[in-house]
Formats: structure tokens, C-alpha cells, sequence
């Protein structure tokens, strides 16, 4: 990512396409232990899952009147799984391939050291007899989907969004670069996951990004299994479907102060967020809560990072830049974010 960014200096780039490529690199290196070229099958992906995610918010008159469901008058159930066969056709040759090289064998004709990338450790479980419970294609490729898809749309909208407020807010961007000079050095020293625990100010700034702008804004809807009571006395039916709006109570200026406002410092003077008070729980909480939170506090400070710290950024004359939202499952910007990185270093190693 550094050094594609560096061979484009001066150039305007989508900050959410370089976050979505990047993302979904580090993903596949832990998957099968490669990566995806950005400009050929890694554009296509962004492009299907962006748009199946878009499709699955929109409004449809089969939701309000189920009897023309079979008619399918928008076309949404079409052009859904239109896309959902294209990204099924992806995980199927990346399981064929990996299949392919777990059985190959070296020049001697034998077979080589055992993989330990995640999907020929979950190859290895399928194949195993004695699993207690056997994994099938269908499993393998829904955990594939599981990873790549709720991975790289939801960080790469984050990263869109943290950056859009740091160029928004000179300020509260000069006090990140403040601590990421203190903490990682200076043109000789790149950031390094080592880094991340001790960039406190900048963790603040990530959670009050995404207490104002979660990802998944209604979180993933629960359905008890039971009828059960809350607090206040309310019933909820079992099977019935129950919707959290989660950025509602980020915004409520009941629990939160200034709540409109963008200021990081919520989170070092205040109280820190976590979950068990349900006033800050962007991730969702208790044992159905994200799957992918240690994943996503260990790859999203150090991508933010190293895009503040290896660069300057500046929005393009005559682009404004606006914190508007598009509506849908995820919340999105309006419009993408298109801004020029600078290089901040005369030494062009920590750019190779």
C-alpha cells in the first residue's frame, strides 16, 4: 500500500478503494497465504460486495407485500444473486487451488511441510473423519465469505470515515501526528504492530469515529429463541426480529455530551467504552458480538497509522469535502472520499 501510494504522489486516490484493496491483501495472506491483485480480481470483489451490500438496503415491495415476492417487479432477488454467484465462483477457486498445492508434491515426489494458513488448517479439519462436526464446501465457502466480505467492507468504510474526520479537523489530525512522532520516530521508522498499544490518542480517535459513523448503524438482528421480558416490561415474542439502533444511542445526549461533535478526547477523559454498559458497542456485544473485534483492534490502528504517518493528505481543488451519509445496511459516505498523499519524508527506504 506505501508504495503504491508513493508512486502516486500528487495523484487524488479513493481512500476507501486503498483501504478495501489493503485490507483484503492482509486477509487472503491469512487465508491461503497469498494476495490479490487490486487492479484485476481485487476491483471486482470490491465491486460485488459493495454492491450486494447495497442491494440487500434497498427498499423492496416484496418486503412490504410478500405475495410478489415470486415476481421479484425490482429485480432485486436477480441482480443479488447474480453477485453472490460471482463471489461463490471466487471461493471455489481459491479452495480448488489450495487443494491443488496441499497435494502437490516436491521434485523428490514427496510431500511437502503442511501449510498453516487458515483455510488448509480448515481443509485438514474437513478431511478429518473424526471431526464432531464435519465441514462441507457449502461451510468452508460461508466461512470464506464470513472473513473477506465482513472484513474488508466494514474497515474500509471505517478508514474512509476516521480520514475524512482527521482532514476535516487540522487540529485533532496535528495531535495524532503529535503522538505517532513520539511514539514510532522520525523518516527512519515505519510503523510496526509493536506501535499500536501505545498510540492511545489515536485509538480514541478510531472509537469516537465509530461511535459516530458504525459501520452497521442497526447492528445484525437478534431473534429469540424464547419469548423474554426487558427492562421496562417489554415483551418480545419468540422468532421475533429485534433491530438495535446502535448509532441512536452513540448520539443520545443522554449518555453522551456534545454528542453531535467530533472529539476523540471522550475517550481518554472519559469513560472508555466496552460493551457491558450498552452506551458504546459499535461491534454489537455479549457472545453474539462481532467475531472479527481482535482482528479488527490489531489491523485498523496500524493501517490508519501508517497512512498518517508516511503521509500528508489534501483534498483536490475543487472537490469538497463533506461527513455526509448514505443510507443502507452499512453507513457509507455519500460521497467516496478522494484526497492526494504527500509523502512526509525525504528518505524514500521507509517508502520501499
Amino acid at each position: 500500500m506505501v508504495r503504491d501510494l508513493y508512486s502516486k504522489n500528487g495523484t487524488a486516490i479513493n481512500v476507501g478503494e486503498v483501504a478495501f484493496a489493503t485490507t483484503l491483501n492482509l486477509l487472503t495472506s491469512m487465508l491461503c497465504g497469498g494476495e490479490v491483485e487490486r487492479e484485476s480480481i481485487g476491483t471486482e470483489f470490491r465491486r460485488a460486495v459493495v454492491e450486494t451490500v447495497e442491494l440487500m438496503g434497498r427498499r423492496n415491495i416484496s418486503d412490504f407485500f410478500p405475495f410478489l415476492a415470486w415476481f421479484d417487479l425490482q429485480g432485486v432477488e436477480r441482480e443479488i444473486k447474480e453477485r453472490v454467484s460471482w463471489l461463490d465462483r471466487v471461493y471455489e477457486a481459491m479452495i480448488e487451488e489450495r487443494v491443488r498445492l496441499d497435494g502437490a508434491l516436491d521434485e523428490r515426489g514427496e510431500k511437502g511441510e503442511e501449510r498453516m494458513d487458515i483455510l488448509s488448517m480448515l481443509l485438514r479439519i474437513r478431511n478429518d473423519g473424526d471431526a464432531k462436526v464435519p465441514l462441507t464446501d457449502a461451510n468452508l465457502k460461508g466461512l470464506i465469505m464470513d472473513l473477506l466480505v465482513g472484513g474488508t467492507n466494514t474497515t474500509s468504510t471505517t478508514v474512509e470515515w476516521i480520514m475524512a474526520e482527521l482532514m476535516h479537523h487540522p487540529d485533532i489530525d496535528r495531535k495524532a501526528r503529535q503522538e505517532l512522532a513520539a511514539v514510532v520516530g522520525g523518516p527512519d521508522t515505519a510503523v510496526e504492530e509493536s506501535h499500536v498499544p501505545r498510540l492511545k490518542y489515536l485509538r480514541a480517535v478510531i472509537k469516537e469515529a465509530l461511535r459516530l459513523h458504525p459501520v452497521v448503524p442497526l447492528l445484525v438482528p437478534r431473534v429469540p429463541s424464547e419469548p423474554c421480558i426487558l427492562g421496562g416490561g417489554y415483551l418480545v415474542p419468540a422468532g421475533a426480529r429485534v433491530v438495535t439502533n446502535v448509532w441512536a444511542i452513540h448520539t443520545d445526549p443522554r449518555l453522551w455530551d456534545s454528542p453531535a461533535q467530533f472529539r476523540p478526547e471522550r475517550f481518554l477523559n472519559e469513560r472508555g467504552g466496552g460493551g457491558a454498559e450498552f452506551w458504546y458497542f459499535p461491534f454489537g456485544a455479549g457472545r453474539r458480538r462481532c467475531a472479527g473485534l481482535p482482528l479488527v483492534e490489531r489491523m485498523l490502528p496500524l493501517l490508519v497509522a501508517t497512512l498518517l504517518h508516511a503521509f500528508e493528505w489534501r483534498v483536490p481543488e475543487g472537490v469538497e469535502l463533506d461527513l455526509c451519509e448514505r443510507p443502507g445496511i452499512t453507513m457509507t459516505k455519500e460521497k467516496p472520499l478522494l484526497a492526494i498523499p504527500t509523502p512526509r519524508f525525504s528518505n524514500p527506504d521507509i517508502y520501499g
